[in-house]
């Protein structure tokens, strides 16, 4: 068995693209040789700033001999099936088929083809080029007067099969068998003769550090350890670890020193000026719990002073660094946030939807609506609304937007607003992703939820929904958002109604929008919305509307659809979040779809429905009922169909004949005044409790009584018993949307 060791050496590969880099060249290179009939056993992948490595071990010397046999027409077919055979099967003559023989087919013509196998080196020698040149890269370049593209210019490619060259060129690059190291510490040329040879010599003499994992584990350990020694803390940054792990081959940490007076800046500005613009850890006094006036730098050299005029070079950059800061912060302060909320009318948020100004002046009337829901303060909510995108303005948000409502929080208290407020500004773009925290104060809430809310209602007002794997705007995030918010802090809200308000107004200001020059809305302009927004067709006489939004809205040339259908629909996409939301909770969906098609737009409220009916059918009792209701549906449904009409109504008592037919409908008055009874209080435990005594009486109903009895009045006074069964667990879920 053989090994083949290649490495692709370029000049320096960015950072963030280096671990995918690493696992595609494995994922191409072990299918392209499986594909090519060379089977390996193992297959090991390295990653750095300048180089792709892979190592492939236990591989065939030659490629397995391959024989395909082609079975052809009839002996005696027409002389086009024969041709087309030989066509396919790339015979020149039949004569070069064999004959053979079947008992009841008869005799019929095969083609054999035997490929003998290659040698491995001869297969890998065509592999290579190809993964080189078809190799995806989020960017890429040219360089020089090749067509190759790369990541940045190639340089060399190392192929080695048990030590021989595997001799083949991509874009004029020969393959062979040197590689280099550390440009300052070991540079080489090597000639390499193995994967043992390679490491030995790369992470010896020429100072590499070759896996991905040992580098970042140095980096990680040796960063605590400097802090340790001077009795500090490292703030921990996965994801600067990360990307300094790719820009050091011979990584050295380093502690350097700042200017203590730097410390007077937010640590916000602090921390991000390292991270975006130097690549630098912030460190931390672990008594107080507050920045030090310290970093950690990781060279790619080692210094023989021990990096002291290294951490000095740094600590200069870092100064002018944060004294920007230092300059966007007083400025920022003396400017104040009225001042800069009197800017952001300068600013679209989207054409059709006007200004941030306008936006803010929407979010402020509806968190002034949702405070008393959430238990906030109105005139707090409002307020709030009012400043918390003015920092989008401020030159500190303008260098850092990483610092949007961070900045503003510190602005606020500056000013002496109230506490609340100024957290508020802060917390009311949470959640930002997946693993982010959900406002909690009640002000945070209505406002977060205000700022979500108008800007959904926005885009569907205007049709600008996601479309696909599409989403510009972030409206999917923008509505797990607001479902997280809703459910993690127990807020009751009726989407449907809060939906069609905020439609109405924002098509209402649409209506007046500056964005419609020369056109004067006409006096009846209220009657006209009213009408539209209770689902009248509106005629030819709105023509005030914007072209775009027309064109956006319009069913057909004249028509705009009501503001119901708009609200039906997003109430729709909220349902597909909160089927996520859930699911990630280990719900079903098919349990969230039974309950929605109850009419509920009350995300909390359905949420503990859900969580009461997975309970239920995970129980005997909820298994058997629903397979009772889906037999009781089945039925009607045919019967329904048969009869042409729906059966609903009373059940005539003097018609029921059999002892368990009385049984199943006395049950069903008890079970239907339990059932409302637990709704009622929101008790969806005990409602599944009360349709739990529904399982036997249904299973004797189904096991001793005949529904399609012969007399049709009797077979009429059964099927309504089954009627209110169907209607009994409908005020639960809608069980025929449940799987199983």
């Amino acid at each position: 068995m053989a090994n083949l060791l290649l490495e692709l050496f370029s000049e320096e590969i960015p950072a963030r693209m280096q671990a995918r880099a690493e696992t595609q060249l494995g994922e191409t290179l072990g299918k392209s040789l499986k594909e090519a009939g060379l089977v390996y056993e193992t297959i090991e992948t390295l990653s750095g700033p300048r180089r792709l490595t892979a190592h492939v071990s236990g591989l065939p010397e030659r490629s397995e001999d391959v024989r395909e046999e082609r079975k052809g027409p009839r002996v005696g077919s027409p002389e086009q099936a024969v041709a087309g055979f030989l066509r396919g099967a790339g015979l020149s003559s039949i004569d070069e088929a064999e004959v053979r023989s079947d008992p009841k087919k008869g005799e019929f013509y095969v083609a054999i083809k035997e490929t003998p196998g290659r040698p491995a080196s001869d297969i890998i020698a065509e592999i290579i080029p190809g993964l080189v040149r078809n190799f995806h890269w989020p960017k890429s370049m040219r360089w020089g007067t090749g067509d190759l593209r790369w990541v940045r210019p190639l340089q060399r490619i190392l192929c080695i099969l048990d030590g021989t060259v595997v001799p083949f060129e991509v874009d004029g690059v020969q393959s062979g068998n040197e590689t280099e190291g550390h440009r300052v510490h070991g540079r080489g040329p090597f000639t390499v003769t193995s994967l043992e040879d390679y490491k030995s010599q790369l992470e010896g003499e020429g100072h590499v550090r070759l896996a991905r994992a040992d580098r970042k584990a140095l980096i990680a350990n040796d960063a605590r350890k400097v802090c340790a020694d001077a009795g500090l803390e490292l703030v921990e940054d996965e994801g600067l670890l990360e990307e300094v792990t790719g820009l050091a081959e011979w990584p050295n940490v380093i502690l350097g020193k700042m200017d203590p007076a730097f410390l007077e800046l937010p640590p916000e500005v602090i921390k991000l000026s390292m991270r975006t613009h130097q690549k630098y850890f912030a460190v931390r006094d672990p008594k107080s719990g507050e920045l030090a006036p310290n970093f950690v730098v990781v060279a790619n050299i080692e210094a023989a002073d021990g990096g002291e005029r290294i951490a000095e070079g740094n600590s200069r950059v870092l100064s002018a660094r944060l004294e920007d800061g230092r300059f966007f912060w007083e400025n920022d302060q003396k400017t104040g946030l009225e001042a800069m909320a009197a800017k952001l009318s300068t600013i679209d948020f989207k054409k059709e939807l006007g200004s941030i100004a306008d936006k803010v002046e929407r979010v402020a009337a509806l968190a002034r609506d949702l405070a008393p829901i959430v238990g906030a303060d109105p005139d707090q909510a409002e307020r709030a609304a009012r400043l918390v995108k003015a920092d989008l303005v401020s030159e500190m948000v303008y260098e850092f937007p990483e610092l949007q409502g961070v900045m503003g929080r510190y602005y606020a208290i500056k000013a002496g607003e109230d506490a609340a407020v100024a957290d508020t500004i802060r917390d009311h773009y949470k959640p930002a992703g997946q693993s982010d925290s959900v406002p909690s104060e009640p002000i945070s809430i209505a406002v977060a939820l205000a700022d979500r809310f108008d800007t959904l209602t926005g885009f569907w007002a205007i049709n600008e929904k996601p479309t696909g794997s599409k989403d510009p705007f972030s409206l999917r995030r923008a509505s797990l958002g607001v479902v997280r918010i809703l459910l993690e802090n127990d807020v009751r809200l009726e989407l449907a109604d809060l939906f069609l308000n905020e439609l109405a107004k924002t098509i209402n200001e649409i209506a007046w929008s500056p964005y419609t020059p020369g056109r004067t809305p006409p006096s009846n302009l209220n009657e006209l919305v009213d009408r539209w927004i209770e689902g009248s067709t509106v005629n030819r006489s709105l023509t005030y509307f914007p072209e775009e939004l027309r064109r956006c809205l319009s069913e057909t040339p004249n028509e705009l659809p009501s503001v119901v259908k708009i609200s039906s629909d997003l109430l729709s996409f909220f349902a597909d979040r909160l089927k996520q939301y859930l699911r990630d909770k280990g719900q079903r969906h098919d349990l969230i779809d039974a309950v929605f098609a109850l009419g509920e737009d009350d995300l909390v409220l359905i949420t503990k429905r859900v969580e009461a009916l997975g309970a239920f059918l995970e129980t005997e009792d909820g298994v058997n009922l629903l397979a009772g209701y889906k037999r009781a549906a089945n039925i009607l449904k045919i019967e329904e169909k048969k009869d042409g009409i729906r059966y609903e109504g009373d059940v005539d008592r003097n018609l029921i004949k059999e002892t368990d037919e009385a049984a199943l409908a006395d049950a069903l008055g008890d079970v239907v005044a339990a059932v409302d009874a637990a709704l009622e209080k929101e008790d969806f435990v005990a409602s599944m409790t009360a349709l739990s005594k529904l399982r036997a009486p249904v299973d004797a109903f189904f096991d001793n009584v005949i529904v399609n009895a012969d007399d049709s009045v009797i077979r009429k006074n059964r099927l309504l018993i089954l009627a209110q069964l169907r209607d009994a667990v409908r005020r639960v879920a809608e069980f025929s949307l449940i799987e199983g």
